[in-house]
């Protein structure tokens, strides 16, 4: 199977830079996924999983990605994000302990004794929730196996 250059950056560097066979991102509008000579594109992506396919159904890098923009040339993809952690890496008890500290947070500005910036905090219940959904296979991921790509991908 042919293949295409795939880079997936942050703010903090790149999380993934190399060959791909596919590729999957977490489209505005749904899931976009990429082969090698896709056609040229421009996308929004929405926080949820981004899924490098190094080679189909045998190595998949799965990642908890944020909101950002989404580049497709002949043969490179260019994935910007906020932030992008791999499901290796995620810890989901700190994620939950750091989603009930941000939603604490929040309450404490709605009841007007906290002058945290709410945008802040609601941008750190969403990753939090990010993580917590790719981790486990939840909401963000409800349309596709857990491990490796099914036949719906092929």
């Amino acid at each position: 199977m042919a293949t295409f250059e795939v880079s997936l950056v942050t703010p903090d560097g790149s999380a993934f830079d190399g060959e791909a066979e596919m590729l999957i991102v977490p489209g505005a509008d749904g899931e976009i996924g990429v082969l090698a000579r896709h056609a040229p594109l421009v996308a929004l992506l929405k926080a949820g999983s981004t899924r490098v396919h190094v080679r189909r159904n045998q190595e998949v890098r799965e990642f908890a990605t944020g909101p950002g923009f989404f580049k497709v040339e002949q043969d490179r993809a260019l994935a910007l994000v906020d932030h992008a952690v791999d499901v290796d890496e995620i810890d989901a008890a700190l994620a939950q302990e750091q989603l009930e500290a941000a939603q604490a947070e929040l309450a404490r500005i709605e009841a007007g004794e906290s002058d945290a910036d709410r945008w802040q905090v609601e941008q750190r219940i969403r990753d939090a929730e990010n993580q917590l959904a790719v981790a486990t296979g939840g909401d963000a991921a409800r349309i596709r196996p857990r491990t490796s790509a099914g036949s719906e991908h092929v």
